[in-house]
């Protein structure tokens, strides 16, 4: 009985090459709200005057954050006390 194997999934790596860097964690909007404890309407009221973190609009229509774009916005916003 002949031995069939699977065939070779395209982008496998060979044992010992390096994995490709990982993508920066990105946020769903609503873990964006809640971290930043805003409503979604006063959220895109602040985006479209150009005011909100970084945005990643994906083709259906679903909007990302990256942690770090955030991470940066909120350092951005932070107030120094005397």
């Amino acid at each position: 009985m002949p031995h069939n194997s699977p065939p070779a999934r395209r982008g496998s790596r060979a044992p010992g090459r390096p994995r490709p860097p990982a993508r920066h964690p990105s946020l769903k909007l609503l873990e964006v709200l809640d971290e930043i404890g805003m409503s979604r309407s006063a959220f895109y009221r602040m985006r479209a005057r150009g005011k909100a973190p970084k945005c990643i609009k994906l083709p259906n229509g679903q909007i990302r954050v990256r942690q770090s774009d955030l991470d940066s916005w909120l350092e951005g916003h932070e107030e120094s006390t005397f």
